[in-house]
């Protein structure tokens, strides 16, 4: 390699690890408005005119899992989508996010789901993105790399296959550089903290005012809010966060406009009850 050819890629690592380190203070140092919602149940909204070179709006609720793990659920319809407001409405919800991938067409996810004991929806076509597991039983909220023991043989009561897996054990997970992890778009994501909260988080997308993530920026996100382990949900014109007394909070974007009216029904929902 020649000095030239070498001097320049040193500027280009330095310049993305300046980047870098610009918008993780931008983050951990946002100035989120916040509201709570219940005990332990904190709502945080942030806008961001310069977040990865573009303009960003990040909706997250932060729970305490020390008080609140017991009322953390999913909803889920075989066939019928509905709206996240409507999921929210059959289950007394007092905070909701939209859930995995489904089927457009057919109605179901597409992935494996059980709630309280029953299966939902089986795999329908193996997925090399549906590579992370959400597990709730009892008080215990896990999320994990998947596999056939902690997915379709686990004994949890509460079971959603989904992903790409986006943070482990605190360390980054690598992704393809795909169109669909690469591109930006809406996205719904949650996390598990190190100080035992859940995340249960949506980046706005697709418009001038929220240019939206790819999942790498995704994950960046989740670990300077001090994710453990994450995971990416459906996103698009599925992202979806619902708050009792507010209603939709974020800009779903499956109408095209920057308002709170643009939802897309979906096959199943987390929620916090």
């Amino acid at each position: 390699m020649n000095k030239r050819i070498f001097y320049l890629l040193c500027c280009i690592s330095f310049a993305a690890s300046a980047q870098n380190a610009k918008d993780s203070l931008s983050v951990v140092s946002k100035d989120w408005k916040t509201e709570k919602i219940a005990k332990g149940v904190v709502w945080k909204q942030g806008h961001f005119t310069d977040l990865f070179d573009s303009e960003q709006e990040i909706n997250y609720v932060e729970v305490d899992l020390k008080k609140q793990a017991k009322r953390v659920h999913l909803a889920a319809d075989p066939k019928v989508l509905k709206t996240t407001s409507a999921f929210a409405e059959e289950n007394r919800v007092l905070v909701a996010i939209n859930g995995g991938f489904f089927d457009v067409k057919n109605g179901g996810a597409v992935d494996y789901i059980k709630v309280d004991g029953k299966v939902v929806n089986l795999t329908r076509t193996p997925s090399a993105r549906a590579n992370a597991v959400l597990t709730l039983h009892k008080k215990k909220i896990t999320i994990q790399a998947a596999t056939p023991e902690n997915t379709e043989q686990s004994t949890a009561e509460n079971v959603m296959l989904s992903g790409p897996l986006l943070v482990l054990n605190g360390s980054s997970i690598a992704l393809d550089g795909n169109p669909f992890n690469s591109n930006r778009h809406p996205r719904t994501a949650m996390a598990v903290q190190k100080n035992h909260k859940l995340i249960l988080i949506v980046v706005d997308g697709r418009n001038s005012k929220a240019y939206g993530m790819s999942l790498m920026e995704l994950a960046r996100v989740m670990k300077w809010l001090g994710a453990k382990d994450a995971m990416n949900l459906d996103g698009g014109g599925s992202s979806t966060l619902y708050i009792k007394g507010k209603g939709i909070v974020n800009y779903p974007s499956d109408n095209k406009q920057f308002d709170h009216e643009g939802q897309r029904k979906v096959a199943n929902i987390v929620y916090l009850r």
